[in-house]
């Protein structure tokens, strides 16, 4: 495939990374303003840094998207006249409404949106995605791409805000579990490298195990707490402290959050 990422910041370093790292690309355009940032890239076949944007989309089938939302609306101004036929656009920009994108470039164009995690950049990204009518021809697309670079559920536009909390905050929420179980393991007695091993590797294995069996979390819980043992008892003193609640209402106050951001756009 003959990708562009179009503003490779953060994530779409992390895109690029995984694009590599599993040689899903024929060729790989990679643009920027300042390109010093990307200097990682270097020396990669088929990679392409550049800072015109219309290049890489003269050279390109796919194109992604990766921008601030405050550029997005040039870019594509910029951009709309050597779109073709052909031309897949994948968008990653949050809060940034398909309605918005076919005012700029048409309904006659395959616009899809998607919203990865940073976990892409080692293949392991839970990604959302979605469409126009038009770009509902072309999703597949955009599912083989983000299935090799992880995971990838289809949803409604209507739940994309919702998905970007639950799986792209997600990625800090959960690092924030792994601090501080990684905390807890040091005050127990382990080393602070021990203490992140054992305690990221136990979460790589809670998740494997709901991933591979499909079980709920419940039943999982329930083979390894045994009456009156410590598992039950550190569980129940953490729910006492409000550990699910603190985390629901975390998710919701972003979710909220991001709702006012977007009502701030328009």
């Amino acid at each position: 495939m003959k990708i562009a990422i179009i503003g490779t910041g953060n994530l779409g370093r992390s895109i690029a990374k995984g694009l590599i790292t599993n040689n899903a690309v024929t060729t790989l355009y990679l643009t920027r303003r300042h390109l010093n940032s990307l200097s990682e890239f270097d020396g990669y076949q088929n990679v392409t840094i550049t800072t015109d944007n219309i290049l890489a989309v003269q050279q390109s089938d796919i194109l992604i998207f990766a921008v601030q939302p405050s550029h997005f609306e040039t870019i594509l101004k910029t951009i709309k006249p050597y779109l073709t036929n052909n031309h897949v656009i994948i968008s990653t920009i949050t809060g940034y409404d398909i309605s918005k994108i076919e005012t700029e470039i048409g309904k006659e164009r395959y616009i899809i949106r998607a919203m990865p995690n940073t976990a892409i950049a080692v293949g392991k990204s839970m990604t959302c995605i979605c469409s126009n009518e038009q770009g509902a021809k072309r999703i597949k697309i955009a599912e083989a791409i983000f299935n090799g670079l992880g995971h990838s559920l289809i949803i409604p536009e209507n739940q994309m805000q919702a998905a970007t909390v639950v799986c792209a905050s997600g990625i800090a929420f959960w690092m924030r579990l792994i601090r501080a179980t990684t905390q807890a393991a040091i005050q127990l007695g382990f080393d602070s490298k021990e203490a992140q091993e054992l305690a990221m590797h136990t979460c790589e294995g809670a998740a494997n195990l709901l991933i591979t069996t499909g079980n709920h979390p419940e039943e999982e819980i329930d083979k390894v707490t045994t009456p009156k043992g410590c598992t039950i008892e550190g569980l129940n003193e953490m729910e006492h402290k409000g550990l699910s609640s603190s985390l629901i209402q975390g998710m919701v106050a972003s979710f909220n959050k991001i709702n006012n951001i977007k009502k701030e756009q328009i």
